[in-house]
């Protein structure tokens, strides 16, 4: 397991040269601390995404083992969303969103066009399905749609499987996962204080902002850096 893990972190993990996240008929998704303990479970998933791009400064130091390339990306306001967004306006391309809950994602579409007045939104929705049917029969509106850009906002694995699925049917833009992105952005276009995110203290501000992700970050944080760092010992004695 961990030999193919790292394998496929070293070849899909994100480059520095950003350009990458305007390609088309591409899927792009997101690992933290975590999402790493769904990945090294279900490697043949994230198989099917043409880059992961670590979002962490903690995980960020671990994977410098694996290469140097690794810097943190994350779809919020601190990181690509805004690049992503500008481009979009700069270069006539339009954006789907999907994620959170009905109310949260009218509010954050707000947000989003108060931010980015230029911004062409050709549609967005709640990430909720009452069944499978629901599920594909979304599924098969936004390929006929046909966005440049999808954000989609359902947390892992629910995410990772619907742009899978998207492209599945025939969809050949540009996809990201985006994790909370959606239910932040609905308080506010700026959900970072400057001085936490300017000192990496983010996820101590998520703690205070969101107490439900204390277990996260207590239990299963120190669990997958013990994982990650054991996948990549495991990798090198194998070698």
């Amino acid at each position: 397991m961990s030999l193919n893990t790292i394998n496929i972190l070293k070849n899909k993990i994100n480059y520095k040269n950003i350009k990458f996240l305007y390609k088309k008929d591409s899927i792009i998704t997101f690992l933290n601390p975590f999402s790493y303990l769904f990945f090294r479970k279900n490697t043949k998933l994230f198989q099917n995404f043409d880059l992961i791009l670590i979002d962490g400064i903690s995980l960020v130091v671990l994977c410098k083992i694996i290469t140097s390339k690794v810097i943190r990306y994350s779809f919020d306001m601190t990181s690509i969303a805004p690049i992503v967004f500008n481009y979009c306006i700069s270069n006539k391309k339009n954006i789907y969103f999907i994620g959170s809950r009905e109310k949260t994602i009218n509010n954050f579409i707000g947000v989003i066009e108060e931010g980015f007045p230029g911004l062409d939104i050709v549609g967005f929705r709640n990430g909720y399905f009452k069944n499978n049917s629901e599920r594909e029969s979304v599924i098969k509106q936004i390929s006929q749609v046909n966005p440049d850009m999808i954000i989609v906002g359902m947390g892992t694995p629910y995410q990772e499987e619907f742009l899978i699925d998207l492209k599945k049917v025939g969809w050949q833009g540009t996809g990201y996962t985006c994790g909370g992105f959606i239910h932040q952005t609905a308080l506010g276009l700026i959900y970072y204080p400057y001085f936490i995110n300017k000192f990496n203290l983010r996820w101590l501000y998520r703690i205070y902002k969101e107490p439900q992700l204390l277990k996260r970050y207590l239990f299963y944080y120190p669990l997958s850096f013990f994982l990650l760092t054991y996948d990549v010992l495991v990798n090198a004695l194998k070698k």
